[in-house]
């Protein structure tokens, strides 16, 4: 009985291949998201700009320019470059500017050496960060505040030498 069932399940499995593409969609060409990726033999050296996520594992010598965007940099990655983007993640090593509208996050095996100004900063241990960093609110006015700020410090730090 049970040879029988097989021969009679053998036919379906012989359906037309249109049937079965009924069932299974075809895949789009396109990834879901869109995403530009720099491979790991690429060497890019002038300005990069547009407005999809770009992920490097090669190498960019100049400027990167992103703003609405998200710019990684993979573990093989060698960016000596400015980067302008909305969010940074580095696993790689970046040697410039870094200035992001939302967040830069520094993993663990990623290196910095460069200045960066953003609104939220994330750094695991074991990464390297080498340069300044200005933390700004997202509501923009802060912004006077903060230079403002470091002349009041300046000011009080000559007070503070003054009277010694």
């Amino acid at each position: 009985m049970l040879q029988s069932s097989e021969n009679s399940f053998n036919p379906k499995a012989a359906s037309p291949a249109s049937n079965s593409n009924a069932y299974n969609p075809i895949k789009t060409v396109t990834a879901p998201v869109d995403q530009a990726t720099i491979g790991r033999t690429l060497y890019i050296k002038g300005e990069v700009s547009g407005s999809e996520a770009l992920y490097i594992d090669g190498r960019i010598e100049g400027k990167v320019t992103m703003p609405e965007s998200r710019v990684t940099i993979g573990r093989n990655g060698k960016v000596d470059a400015s980067i302008q983007a909305r969010e940074v993640v580095v696993m790689g090593k970046v040697t410039g500017n870094i200035e992001c509208s939302d967040r830069v996050d520094i993993r663990a095996e990623g290196s910095v050496h460069g200045d960066i100004s953003t609104s939220r900063i994330s750094v695991e241990d074991g990464a390297a960060l080498k340069g300044g960093i200005q933390v700004r609110s997202s509501e923009g006015k802060p912004k006077e505040h903060q230079q403002n700020q470091p002349k009041a410090v300046e000011q009080k730090a000559l007070a503070t030498t003054a009277g010694a």
